[in-house]
């Protein structure tokens, strides 16, 4: 059925859901296990008046960043080879959350993606867009999203 099962993790309890759920499919079908974490980049202000940070400061903070998304994909590969599941974990780092799932997808040759909606609604989920709606309608592989 299926080989390599992606999921996408933030470390959220609602995220949690979603990697326990694609744990125990990659279990009942002897698939391997990818868990993503994709790390933001800092956040640059170009407007007059923004509060100016130092490019030590901005590298120290992604760094911690990324120190947690490592963190937590190693718990996600804990937890999926204390259940039998072979398991790897990535970090990348990106803004483009939906895009870098959907190439993360493709680059581990993944033929299903689980991750989780986090259920934004109202003008919020059409201010800030839903990346779990983006990799929907724009990921080549079926993806499998849990509430």
């Amino acid at each position: 059925m299926y080989q390599r099962i992606l999921v996408a993790t933030d470390g959220s309890a609602l995220s949690a859901t979603a990697v326990r759920s694609a744990i125990e499919l990659a279990a009942a079908v002897s698939a391997e296990l990818v868990a993503l974490y994709v790390v933001p980049r800092y956040p640059v202000s170009y407007f007059e008046g923004g509060i100016t940070i130092s490019v030590e400061d901005m590298a120290r903070t992604e760094k911690q960043w990324s120190d947690k998304g490592q963190t937590v994909v190693d718990a996600v590969q804990q937890e999926a080879q204390a259940d039998g599941v072979k398991a790897t974990g990535v970090v990348v780092q990106s803004d483009l959350v939906a895009e870098s799932i959907i190439a993360a997808a493709a680059k581990h040759e993944c033929d299903l993606v689980v991750m989780a909606s986090h259920g934004r609604k109202g003008i919020t989920r059409v201010l800030l867009g839903s990346e779990t709606q983006h990799v929907l309608t724009h990921s080549t592989v079926p993806v499998l999203v849990l509430r």
